[in-house]
């Protein structure tokens, strides 16, 4: 699929799944987990080796997970490919990861062909700087499907002090 092609593609597969992805929040709204579907346990695996990675401080591994184009929102600032997360927040990234403790209490997950999207809800408490932290946490990532495996191609996260 040309790069040009992918946006369009990403957007019409999160817009077919949105209402799904809207009934699953409102069934799951009374349990600690929500569903990944049979077809994205793959990619939520490849989810959960990139934050164990981090946590281990395996910067080539994670960077390993990220598609060479990956876009990575954070905070209301944007990396717009793997060498340039590589170069500034990566190495922050895994450091808070393994000063702190990050549960996921939600996941969802989805794919339609080579793309998958996995969201997921969580809390990060600890210590990382001599500071407390505790955050309510949320995360989208997009993969994509191609002859290495999954990649991530895209990854939002958010977090809030709780209320």
């Amino acid at each position: 699929m040309s790069r040009k092609l992918f946006p369009l593609v990403l957007s019409i597969a999160a817009l077919s799944a949105a209402p799904a992805f809207a009934q699953d929040h409102a069934h799951v709204a009374d349990h600690a987990a929500a569903s990944v579907a049979a077809e994205a346990t793959e990619a939520a695996t490849i989810v959960d080796a990139f934050h164990a990675a981090l946590q281990s401080g395996d910067t080539a591994g994670a960077l390993n997970f990220l598609a060479p184009d990956v876009m990575i929102f954070e905070g209301g600032g944007a990396e717009r490919s793997r060498e340039e997360y590589a170069s500034h927040h990566l190495g922050s990234d895994a450091a808070f990861s393994a000063a702190t403790e990050a549960s996921v209490t939600r996941r969802s997950g989805w794919a339609s062909g080579d793309v998958a999207w996995i969201v997921s809800e969580g809390r990060t408490t600890g210590q990382f700087n001599g500071r407390a932290v505790n955050l309510l946490t949320t995360e989208t990532m997009v993969l994509k499907r191609g002859p290495e495996g999954w990649r991530i191609q895209h990854i939002h996260w958010s977090s809030r002090t709780p209320r």
